[in-house]
């Protein structure tokens, strides 16, 4: 019987949230189903009541972060409105602080290998947090041109790809990768480059 009273539906909770204490410290490859159980008080067998293998159990993990993940970036794009470019702004620096704040899910969902095709759910979701960008980038890119405009899916991507950046290098803490700027001005002026690369910002503002 599982340790601590816990019940059927808390004790796959409790195993997510031993497996994002072991990520944040060890790596999502470094530490057993064991150890995910001892972490959570309950029995070795107790895990395979709910899952699989680890990788299972990180996969749930990086679905939970990806929820949160999504709904950060909805109420970042919210904000901004009713400007496109304030709410697209926003989503960039949402990306940061999803970072910062919830560093065991940023990792399941994006160092740990897990691809999120693996299930539906977790591509739903997955695909649910990248729609929010899309829709920025799509919203903006309406001021641009459209022999000039880049596609939304192409854009966002450059901006995912560049807070992905100031993320891995700069904010996490990581040897060698001290800056003497912050990680938010690091994006914020980078994205500023890229937007008026686009002419979406006036290069004298």
């Amino acid at each position: 019987m599982p340790k601590r009273g816990y019940h059927h539906g808390n004790l796959r909770q409790a195993l997510v949230d031993a497996s994002l204490t072991l990520t944040e410290t060890k790596g999502p490859t470094g530490f057993t189903l064991s150890e995910a159980a001892k972490q959570a008080g309950v029995t070795p067998a107790a895990v395979y009541r709910h899952f699989e293998g680890r990788e299972d159990l990180i996969a749930e993990a990086a679905r939970q972060g990806y929820e949160i993940f999504a709904d950060l970036m909805e109420y970042a794009y919210e904000t901004g409105q009713p400007s496109s470019l304030a709410s697209f702004e926003a989503t960039g620096r949402a990306y940061l602080a999803f970072a910062r704040r919830y560093p065991g899910h940023y990792v399941a969902m994006f160092e740990s290998g897990i691809s999120i095709n693996r299930t539906p759910e977790l591509a739903q979701v997955a695909n649910r947090a990248s729609s929010v960008l899309e829709k920025a980038a799509a919203k903006l890119s309406e001021h641009i041109a459209p022999d000039k405009r880049p596609p939304p899916q192409m854009f966002s991507a450059h901006i995912w790809a560049m807070s992905h950046g100031v993320v891995e290098l700069f904010a996490r803490g990581g040897p060698g990768t001290k800056s003497p700027f912050s990680p938010e001005d690091l994006l914020e002026s980078g994205i500023g480059i890229y937007l008026r690369g686009l002419g979406l910002i006036d290069r004298d503002g």
